[in-house]
């Protein structure tokens, strides 16, 4: 290869090759790729005639698909469970509702203050009607 004035080699064209197959077997029919720009033609119909067009770049073919199956599959949805009543799965102790007198009370505890000082017990009065929410420091 000649040099060039600048004594450097010309720049050589760079030569892009397709690596996408025309198309694809896929379970008994095909996938057809557009011969442009490599991209999934799909099926367009007009009037009484169908053909293949790409979505990227607009190519059309005029080969009609010998066989045109077009599936979507969808998820089986469970029915929504509606839940009449209102379940506390928090643990029951003895303690006295200030409101209603109720001896039983629901308890949890969470730490309202810094990770240095104790937890906050929190109390609801198990009574469905009252439901009372108190507090307790340690």
């Amino acid at each position: 290869m000649a040099k060039s004035k600048a004594g450097r080699f010309p720049k050589a064209k760079k030569t892009i090759i397709a690596s996408k197959p025309a198309s694809i077997e896929k379970g008994k029919g095909k996938i057809e790729f557009c011969k442009k720009c490599g991209s999934i033609m799909v099926p367009e119909k007009k009037r009484t005639s169908v053909s293949l067009k790409c979505r990227k770049c607009g190519y059309q073919t005029s080969k009609a698909p010998k066989e045109l199956r077009i599936s979507e599959e969808q998820k089986h949805v469970k029915g929504v469970v509606v839940i009449e009543k209102d379940i506390t799965l928090l643990p029951l102790t003895d303690q006295d509702c200030d409101k209603c007198g109720h001896g039983k009370a629901y308890y949890w505890l969470q730490q309202t203050r810094s990770a240095d000082e104790p937890p906050t017990q929190f109390f609801r009065c198990a009574n469905i009607k009252c439901k009372h929410v108190w507090r307790e420091y340690k």
